[in-house]
């Protein structure tokens, strides 16, 4: 209809041109009479034409109102009567109009000018509004499941915009998908982790009746899941399953660990199961992959729990025991005589330790370079800065001939470092707290030796891994390292000191996590000349830091036997924190403490525990770890929320009874 109204248009102006054009020419050859005969012709043309185009105009508006009308109904009519439920939402998110389709799931519901995001939880409606997402799959609404399809329209005037959804319900789908997901089969690896420990303190007849009563619980818990199960060491055994029954132990939180633990013949010490999980992969190998890197994470963080890895997901369960020490001399001086090699075929030696590195780690990088200083290789220790804690033993260090030109920082580090370069990694094994992570990626052969319980974010592919969570500390891995490492070590009484410093700080006194081996390294770092009294003197305290302690420890307010105490703001010190923390458990009737400290807009929390309460499992609840009675997690928010979380995680965690 446009096209024809257009084309009459400009049809009429071509004539008039041409009379008009006419009329001038006979003016202009004195044709005067029928000139103005021709004048008095065209007015009655242009008043024709005006007529005619303005009834085309009215024409023209009739068509398209009546068209407009007619597509309206045709519209509104496809909208109400859609198979598909739909939705018109305002700019506001109010639900300002549905269709019948979507009347039939409220069940007589009326939503009209209800929120759309108080309706649907995890529909993005800010992002479906400003045209940065059209679809949102997997919905829930109403106990059924949609994919969302959104689309902006305009009102008549253009100037507000509103939202369409429609909602296509996949809840057979996903029904389907589940079904098929939880038939499929995954690989379980379960190890008695303890379980020569458990034997030795048995009497000799009980013997095969513990290590059977351990064998019928596993193979009950295998048939209770319909799975087939083969044991192939001692200690070890291997379950295919369905991953139904994976989901099913998981909502029991692994039961089958607390029946083994409570396992009772006779046996001083409780048998514990380590166990890893593999599901999700394409193929059973990928599923065993997974389930061996859940078992040594198991393992790794000290045993007695399961942890079930689908994809690259990990979901950990128990972790209750506290960690029982056994480690032997054989993997000591195996790591230290491939420790060797690797050091002799290198050409510089670079040791790291963990962001605020604390006497631990001081300790135990300087034990490293003094041997390494005897197997005539150079030697640097990284380090980008000190805090209070471990300044006065830095300064003593530094004094010693042995380290001149020995510290540098990571601007340094980068210029020294070829292909040849070998890095140890000393207290730390975990991406987000090693000292630096760039760095990393500069060496192409890393060596990690550790005492911390596995993280998820472990550097990958070291070319050596010692990390035994059974230890007390870094200082008394390397001490143990450095019998083997040369025939007769020699070590100033400076360096001795700083690992024994390492020893006693990390096990608060000889009092946590201390085994006979823990005494051992202690009696060796003697013998070489390391002074208790020195090393009393590396942890005294100023006035004004006892002061601040004291403000610390004043602050806690104590609920179910757990202390919580936030640092004034004058406090900046993750040392005082820690030492705050240790102090709390020092007053009767605390089991556990927490000492929150707020340092550039991030929230430090030191957790400390008398072992009945596992502080690891509610610092990993905030993205941190460590041990069962040590651990500590960091924060981005504001001291208020992180109190609040940190509350809601210890709630959580007495709740699930540990």
């Amino acid at each position: 209809m446009d096209n024809k109204y257009d084309s009459f248009i400009t049809t009429n102006k071509i004539y008039m041109v041409i009379i008009a054009v006419f009329i001038m020419i006979l003016f202009l050859y004195q044709h005067i009479i029928i000139g103005l005969i021709s004048i008095a012709v065209y007015g009655l043309l242009v008043v024709y034409n005006l007529r005619n185009i303005k009834l085309k105009k009215n024409e023209l508006k009739n068509f398209i109102k009546n068209f407009s009308s007619k597509m309206d109904t045709a519209f509104k009519s496809t909208l109400m009567n859609s198979p598909f439920p739909m939705i018109v939402i305002s700019n506001d998110g109010s639900i300002l109009w549905y269709n019948k389709e979507f009347s039939v799931i409220l069940h007589g519901k009326d939503l009209l000018g209800s929120n759309i995001s108080s309706e649907f939880k995890k529909f993005k409606f800010k992002q479906a509004i400003e045209g940065k997402k059209n679809l949102f799959k997997n919905i829930s609404f109403k106990d059924r499941y949609y994919d969302i399809y959104s689309n902006i329209i305009y009102d008549e005037y253009k100037e507000n915009k509103m939202l369409l959804m429609y909602l296509y319900d996949v809840t057979n789908i996903l029904e389907i998908i589940k079904t098929v997901e939880s038939k499929k089969e995954g690989i379980m690896l379960v190890e008695v982790d303890n379980l020569d420990e458990v034997i030795k303190g048995v009497e000799e007849d009980k013997k095969p009746l513990l290590v059977a009563e351990i064998e019928r619980n596993i193979s009950i818990f295998s048939k209770d899941m319909k799975a087939m199960m083969k044991k192939y060491q001692s200690n070890k055994y291997i379950i295919s399953v369905q991953n139904f029954y994976i989901d099913e132990n998981m909502d029991k939180k692994f039961s089958i660990l607390d029946e083994i633990r409570n396992i009772d013949i006779g046996n001083k010490m409780s048998p514990t199961l380590s166990i890893g999980i593999g599901k999700g992969g394409k193929t059973p190998v990928d599923n065993y992959n997974y389930a061996m890197a859940a078992k040594e994470l198991a393992l790794g963080r000290g045993g007695d729990q399961a942890v079930v890895k689908n994809k690259d997901k990990l979901f950990f369960y128990g972790g209750k025991t506290k960690e029982v020490e056994k480690r032997t001399k054989v993997r000591a001086r195996v790591i230290a005589h491939a420790l060797v090699n690797l050091i002799n075929e290198s050409s510089k030696i670079f040791i790291m330790g963990h962001k605020n590195p604390d006497i631990d780690c001081i300790g135990s990088a300087t034990g490293l370079h003094s041997i390494i200083s005897q197997l005539n290789k150079k030697c640097y220790i990284i380090l980008e800065n000190s805090n209070n804690s471990t300044h006065f033993l830095l300064e003593k260090i530094k004094e010693e001939e042995d380290f001149k030109d020995v510290f540098i920082n990571n601007i340094e580090s980068k210029e020294l470092i070829d292909e040849d370069s070998l890095l140890i990694i000393v207290d730390a094994h975990s991406k987000g707290y090693v000292q630096n992570n760039d760095l990393i990626e500069r060496f192409n052969r890393i060596v990690i030796i550790d005492h911390h319980r596995r993280a998820t974010d472990c550097i990958e592919n070291p070319i050596l891994s010692y990390i035994e969570p059974y230890a007390s500390s870094a200082s008394e891995l390397v001490t143990e390292m450095i019998q083997y490492m040369v025939e007769k070590p020699k070590i100033s009484s400076i360096v001795a000191e700083a690992l024994l410093a390492g020893i006693y700080i990390d096990t608060k006194n000889f009092y946590f996590k201390t085994g006979v081996r823990t005494f051992q390294a202690a009696s060796f770092l003697k013998r070489l000349g390391a002074d208790t009294i020195d090393v009393k003197k590396l942890f005294s305290n100023d006035l004004e830091s006892y002061v601040q302690k004291s403000e610390i420890i004043k602050s806690a307010k104590v609920d179910r036997d757990i202390a919580i105490a936030v640092c004034p703001s004058n406090i900046k010190s993750t040392v005082l924190a820690a030492q705050a923390a240790d102090e709390l458990l020092n007053i009767r009737g605390i089991r556990a403490s927490f000492v929150l400290v707020n340092i550039e807009n991030e929230v430090y929390i030191s957790g400390r525990s008398l072992g009945k309460i596992n502080v690891q499992v509610i610092m990993e609840m905030l993205g941190g770890g460590g041990h069962m009675t040590i651990a500590g997690s960091k924060l981005t928010l504001s001291t208020e929320d992180t109190v609040k979380k940190l509350k809601d995680a210890i709630d959580k965690y007495l709740r699930e009874g540990e």
